[in-house]
């Protein structure tokens, strides 16, 4: 589980509850037509936008921004050295049972196309085409996410133009003009949370995330490309180092010291 992501979004929703808590009672901040004016509009808008099979995924976008845990590189880059030491001793087809077996499912496709005998310029190209699709996908996602982001708060300035209509309908009855008022200012606040507390963070975090998986999807096409033109173990591993920043590559090169 990505914990920054959850203590972000506890700590956000916690210091506004307390700031409503301090101020007043928290009912006061309750209020179901507002709710579903920011809530069904920014959903009826996404459906507007996207596929319903696209919105009903979201569940699942966000599910992957706060449980999906990358390998780090250091650890995909041991990996990669490690078939290349291998290859190199035994030759390629040694590399069989790490074709079927290996965990992460874009090493062991390049493996078994290696293994196979692909062709260099062919492999790359299949493993390029995968990373294309992966980046689209990905793409999607975020663009979902935003999209609600960004009709959450406009949904929240309808309802209080909703609110504002209806209070000015009534001013000759005091008793209505607090519920038009409520509605007008809450449906304002809900659709700022939504999109600044939720949403646009979370689009921020799935970038994130796509883009550390696509470097990493890189970083694993230039090791098999490598393994396969036979260079030594050592070549491999400083040609994947190059993907690295400066702070990791030290801290790699120093565990290997160690």
């Amino acid at each position: 589980m990505d914990i920054a992501t959850v203590a972000g979004l506890v700590t956000g929703f916690t210091l506004v509850f307390l700031a409503i808590l301090s101020s007043g009672s928290v009912n006061l901040f309750i209020d179901i037509p507002s709710m579903m004016i920011v809530g069904g509009g920014t959903i009826a808008a996404t459906l507007t936008c996207f596929p319903i099979k696209t919105v009903f995924s979201v569940m699942g976008v966000i599910k992957k921004t706060l449980l999906h845990k990358l390998e780090t590189p250091p650890d995909v880059i041991a990996t990669v050295v490690k078939y290349a030491e291998k290859a190199r001793k035994e030759g390629m087809l040694a590399l069989e049972e790490e074709s079927e077996t290996e965990p992460n499912e874009f090493l062991r496709m390049g493996l078994r196309l290696a293994v196979d005998g692909t062709d260099a310029e062919l492999l790359k190209r299949i493993l390029g085409n995968d990373i294309e699709g992966v980046e689209r996908r990905h793409q999607v996602g975020v663009n979902l996410v935003q999209t609600m982001g960004t009709y959450a708060p406009a949904f929240g300035m309808i309802g209080t133009l909703v609110g504002l209509v209806s209070m000015l309908a009534n001013m000759s009855d005091p008793g209505a003009l607090g519920a038009g008022m409520a509605v007008a200012l809450l449906t304002t606040f809900y659709g700022a949370m939504a999109a600044n507390a939720v949403f646009l963070p979370l689009a921020v975090k799935l970038k994130g995330r796509s883009d550390e998986e696509l470097a990493l999807r890189d970083l694993i096409v230039e090791g098999i490309i490598s393994i396969q033109g036979g260079d030594s173990p050592r070549i491999v591993e400083e040609k994947l180092k190059s993907f690295l920043a400066p702070r990791e590559r030290a801290a790699m090169s120093k565990e290997k010291a160690a």
